[in-house]
């Protein structure tokens, strides 16, 4: 009864302990693995909503584009203005802002707008190529910016001679 036990006993409890530990601490690691496993399925589900999202906005905004170019093809310049005053405010300074504000340009400077204006032309233009320098569009803009600009020089020649017909004719 007193006896000691063999040292192959004291082994095998050593032996059933250690695996026991070892056990638990592999279950342990194996929960952490599929908690981050969890947390990355959901960060790349996150990623995908974000690109639905953003794709659903780039739609929304190319038709809202397409409208504006539809309404200012008809002659409606104040709701083509409007829609591509939504474009640019959605587009938050990435394209198709650009496109947006050359639109803007142009119908400030076609010739059938009852309120066209050089100048407000001329600014859109200017602000196509401040906020898009490497946009397609921007040589398109400052052949636009030359050719308003020589026409409102013209105009001011212009004003200074009927002043100075004026003058004469006194």
């Amino acid at each position: 009864m007193g006896r000691k036990r063999a040292r192959a006993g004291k082994y095998i409890y050593l032996c059933t302990a250690c695996l026991i530990f070892f056990s638990l601490v592999s279950c342990n690691a194996l929960k952490e693995s599929k908690k981050e496993g969890i947390k990355q399925e959901e960060m790349r589900l996150e990623a995908i909503s974000k690109q639905l999202t953003l794709a659903k906005k780039l739609e929304a905004i190319s038709k809202q584009l397409t409208l504006a170019k539809k309404l200012f093809e008809q002659g409606n310049y104040e709701a083509s203005l409007e829609e591509n005053k939504n474009v640019l405010s959605l587009s938050n300074d990435r394209p198709p802002g650009d496109e947006a504000l050359f639109n803007m340009g142009l119908i400030y400077a076609h010739y059938r707008n009852p309120q066209k204006d050089y100048k407000k032309s001329i600014f859109y233009f200017e602000k196509l190529l401040k906020e898009y320098p490497k946009s397609l569009l921007s040589e398109q803009a400052k052949i636009w910016i030359g050719v308003l600009q020589v026409i409102e020089k013209s105009k001011q020649v212009d004003i200074k001679i009927e002043e100075m017909k004026k003058e004469l004719s006194k």
